[in-house]
């Protein structure tokens, strides 16, 4: 047991609940300062050392990369960058063993380190706390600092809380309190200036009403620095900080160092169930997430490494070792004297809170605050778990004030809703029921399993919903769609309807008219003789009335291809939504025919334009007299109401393809290529169908009337 000293706080203190008083074994990593590593060989950089999501890779296999060096990029709001700790060239990016009490692998960029560690060039600040407030947030989240504290969460997503305005205090943890790691301790004897630099920035950030920083009364030496660092400050300083530092000393007790039990012990506030610090007007931070800020908002350098604890009777001498982010935890072990053993176990963290690792290529990460390798009596393996006593030591000593038997039994009936309506999920897992258990049940274990099943199911539920809710959406679209198609073809067969109409009564106006000029007699020799060189002329001329027959089945034809064309064009559009695998081949066949329709198209406009068609051979060998007295414009008029009709009809597929191409664009990225191509013929069919109904206008004389 280490000694306590005294310190008269400017605050009450508070008590929580249970809690026990493990052997601290402290002392051993504590006789010596904190050492340098060796610049290891190969260093294996995990994607995600944090809380979030992975960080998306920039690099690739042999590219060089300079110490510092981003080489993966936060991927959402909760993530993190991930730099370089050394320069090297990139061998690989593959799945490798992770600090992680799964066990399971994970993405990591392996660096084949070239023995310079040559810095990347890095933006320093001398006037760092001038700074705007803004830019510094941009700062810490460019460098990749996450809690230190073994949370992993994004320090600048703490430092940029909702309720700002509402909050009250800034707690930086230096309590440290399972046996064993003595990084924090290390880190505040050794850099307590650079922490307390780290802090007032902080402060300016948040601008909360006090700061306070908590040690527990077993860590003198840290507190004597911390003292002198403040003395110091002061001094040099010329003009008060708005943001004192409070130093709290509190009693030993495991686990004071939880967030949740650190708030309660300084303030008498307890953080409400589900919720966060920042929910009662508090941010709490870790001293070595304190010092990494600084580090980076003055030299601009990156979270590459961090402090480590190498403990354990298998170390030939304990200590605390400045490691890069990456180094393999074989490279610690050879390099520090640690004793192999018939049955290696080595623990990442504390034996409260640690577990087991099988691999030890398993790289140092930012959580990596200790690495244990105890001999076999030091930490005897797991004893063979008993049935339960319900003698209730475990409910006494739960900080948490759960009911830890009761959640056994729920989590092992895999009653996992009655486990979640009991709190689970406050169960900080600090390992305080286990280690009072006389039956030597694994409870935390059963309670991680249970949690990881519950968010499993989670996920489950969520994707579910995400699915249901992308398939009413479709629905809904394609209800959309087939009502406003039958709206379009309901309009296109009432333009239709009336252009026929319309059609019809010119024909019987012009029949009126032949039956009515027939009936008058002749007025005089002069419109005789014009009807005589006609009768003539139709005696001569057989096939006068042929070409008119030739273009309406040469509009029959385009029209029938047209409505051909249409349904294919739907049927795609139905493929493209249920059935992926025929889109290939009905979009052959609508370009096939929409070639038919343009060939159709064409061949029509000839045969209305050709000057050599017989209809037109005719009207020229009339003489101007008689042409003066026929309506030549009869069959132009209904010419350019077809081409207005062609050209309603390609706007409305053109308006068509475009919306297609609108819904693509939200809801199917894989079709938008094909869809802007679609689009883009048919504003080519429009202009072409407008170029058409110009050109005829203007052999009408420019008249459009119908």
């Amino acid at each position: 047991m280490q000694e306590r000293f005294t310190h008269k706080n400017q605050r009450a203190l508070y008590d929580f609940h249970g809690g026990i008083h493990p052997e601290e074994n402290k002392w051993q990593s504590t006789q010596g300062a904190v050492q340098n590593v060796a610049l290891p060989s190969t260093l294996i950089v995990p994607l995600q050392q944090h809380a979030g999501k992975p960080a998306k890779v920039l690099v690739n296999m042999g590219d060089s990369v300079l110490k510092g060096q981003l080489i993966a990029e936060a991927d959402g709001v909760i993530s993190a960058n991930v730099h370089a700790p050394s320069s090297g060239v990139v061998r690989e990016i593959a799945e490798h063993p992770i600090a992680h009490p799964s066990g399971l692998e994970a993405n990591c960029i392996v660096i084949d380190t070239d023995g310079a560690d040559n810095w990347c060039e890095l933006e320093q600040h001398v006037d760092y706390l001038n700074l705007p407030r803004e830019q510094v947030l941009r700062i810490v989240r460019s460098s990749g600092i996450s809690g230190m504290g073994g949370a992993g969460f994004p320090t600048d997503v703490k430092l940029h809380p909702a309720n700002l305005k509402q909050l009250n205090t800034l707690i930086i943890n230096g309590i440290e309190c399972e046996p064993y790691i003595t990084a924090d301790d290390m880190l505040m004897r050794t850099y307590a200036d650079e922490m307390l630099r780290g802090i007032e920035i902080m402060a300016r950030l948040l601008e909360p009403k006090q700061v306070v920083l908590a040690i527990e009364d077993n860590k003198q030496h840290a507190f004597e620095a911390i003292q002198a660092a403040l003395a110091e400050k002061r001094s040099h300083a010329s003009a008060p900080s708005p943001y004192e530092v409070e130093l709290a000393v509190i009693p030993t007790k495991y686990p004071s160092g939880g967030e949740k039990q650190l708030i309660y012990v300084l303030t008498g506030l307890e953080v409400p169930s589900g919720g966060i610090p920042a929910d009662i007007g508090i941010v709490c931070q870790n001293v070595a997430t304190a010092r990494a800020v600084y580090r980076a908002v003055r030299y601009g350098e990156p979270l590459i490494s961090r402090i480590t604890t190498l403990a354990g009777d298998r170390f030939e001498q304990p200590c605390n070792v400045e490691a890069l982010l990456g180094t393999p935890i074989s490279h610690l072990l050879a390099e520090f004297n640690c004793k192999p053993a018939k049955r290696e176990k080595i623990i990442i963290g504390g034996p409260m809170m640690g577990y087991t690792i099988e691999q030890i290529e398993t790289p140092v990460v930012k959580t990596t605050n200790c690495i244990l390798a105890p001999e076999e009596q030091e930490l005897p393996n797991d004893e063979f778990a008993q049935a339960c006593i319900r003698c209730g030591l475990c409910t006494e000593a739960c900080p948490a004030e759960l009911l830890p038997q009761q959640l056994y039994w729920f989590t092992r009936s895999h009653e996992y809703e009655k486990a979640e309506h009991h709190n689970l999920f406050d169960c900080i897992e600090c390992g305080a029921c286990a280690y009072v258990c006389p039956s030597s049940i694994p409870l935390v274990q059963h309670y991680r399993h249970a949690k990881g099943e519950i968010k499993a199911k989670q996920l489950e539920t969520e994707k579910s919903d995400r699915a249901r809710v992308r398939f009413e959406a479709r629905q809904e679209r394609l209800e959309r769609e087939t009502k406003e198609k039958e709206v379009k073809r309901k309009a296109r067969a009432e333009t239709a309807a009336k252009l026929q109409a319309e059609k019809q009564k010119q024909q019987a106006e012009a029949e009126n008219n032949s039956e009515t000029a027939a009936a008058k007699p002749p007025i005089d020799s002069k419109k005789a003789a014009i009807e005589a060189a006609l009768a003539r002329k139709a005696q001569t001329s057989p096939a006068v009335e042929t070409p008119q027959a030739s273009l309406e089945e040469l509009k029959t034809a385009l029209e029938k291809t047209e409505a051909k064309l249409e349904k294919m064009i739907d049927a795609l559009e139905d493929a493209k939504a249920n059935a992926p695998d025929n889109v290939a081949k009905l979009q052959r066949a609508v370009e096939k025919n929409q070639l038919r329709v343009n060939q159709a198209k064409q061949n029509l406009e000839k045969a209305v334009s050709a000057p050599s068609s017989p209809q037109i051979q005719a009207q020229e060998t009339v003489s101007p007299d008689i042409q003066t007295l026929e309506p030549k414009e009869e069959a132009s008029q209904v010419d350019l109401s077809e081409l207005k009709n062609n050209i309603d009809k390609a706007e409305a597929k053109l308006e068509k393809m475009r919306d297609a191409l609108k819904d693509a664009q939200e809801n199917a990225p894989d079709n938008v290529e094909k869809l802007q191509r679609a689009v883009t013929k048919n504003e080519t069919r429009v202009k072409a169908a407008q170029t058409a109904y110009e050109s005829a206008l203007a052999a009408n004389g420019g008249s459009n009337e119908a």
